[in-house]
């Protein structure tokens, strides 16, 4: 079972979700999307364990620049 799911939002949209079963995969997919996609206007990137009642890890946002 795939543990760790990343969602890539834009505005209010959800764009594109992602699940990785090993966290070093998923945080690697994480710091990718935000090179890939990060530039985009309104969007979030979110990095959660879903085996730990969807507890956000990591959550990047273009507000933060």
């Amino acid at each position: 079972m795939d543990r760790y799911r990343l969602t890539l939002t834009i505005g209010a949209r959800t764009i594109m979700r992602g699940w990785w079963a090993d966290l070093p995969t998923a945080e690697l997919k994480y710091t990718r999307w935000i090179g890939e996609r990060g530039s985009i206007n309104g969007t979030r990137i979110t990095l959660t364990d879903d085996a730990d009642n969807g507890q956000v890890l990591q959550s990047w946002s273009d507000e933060t620049r």
